[in-house]
């Protein structure tokens, strides 16, 4: 298993028989397990208090303070590494053509262009529906090839507003 601390200190991590492994060499550890979300481990020699503050559904990203320095960990075990390596990454395989109007509506605001890069969850355009404002994000990581909307037109439901690279 491999443990991302803070997206730079990286490490592998193996337990087999007991014995716990970190990046090959075998790692004397004390654990104890106390009240809820609470722990205090000893590793070469040094204390540390360990407290979960928040743990993803998957269970494979974490929020962790450790002596009172807050932490976040991403856990990826062999199969996910096994993936990544063979470029198969199930983060890389997400591919959107087209973005499609979720509802009808009016477009107040367009924040793309023709040629840009786009992440997942940035800001595309704001759609007015029933007198609400709905900001539509983009559902991957892509660049953007069409622009097929203009501010101040009405576009219905299923209609495509964006092709994407």
């Amino acid at each position: 298993m491999k443990a991302e601390i803070n997206g730079i200190y990286k490490h592998e991590i193996e337990s087999n028989n007991g014995k716990i492994s970190i990046d090959g060499q075998i790692a004397d550890v004390d654990y104890i397990q106390l009240q809820g979300k609470h722990a205090n481990f000893i590793y070469q020699g040094r204390s540390y208090n360990v407290e979960v503050l928040s743990r993803e559904a998957s269970g494979k990203l974490s929020t962790i303070k450790v002596n009172g320095n807050d932490y976040t960990v991403e856990l990826q075990d062999k199969f996910e590494l096994l993936l990544k390596q063979l470029g198969l990454d199930s983060s890389q395989l997400v591919t959107v053509k087209e973005l499609k109007a979720p509802m009808p509506g009016l477009v107040l605001n367009v924040f793309i262009a023709v040629g840009m890069e786009v992440k997942k969850g940035d800001n595309l355009l704001i759609l007015e529906a029933m007198k609400m404002e709905n900001m539509i994000k983009s559902p991957a990581d892509g660049r953007i090839k069409n622009v097929l909307i203009d501010i101040g037109k009405k576009v219905e439901k299923n209609q495509i507003l964006i092709q994407f690279f």
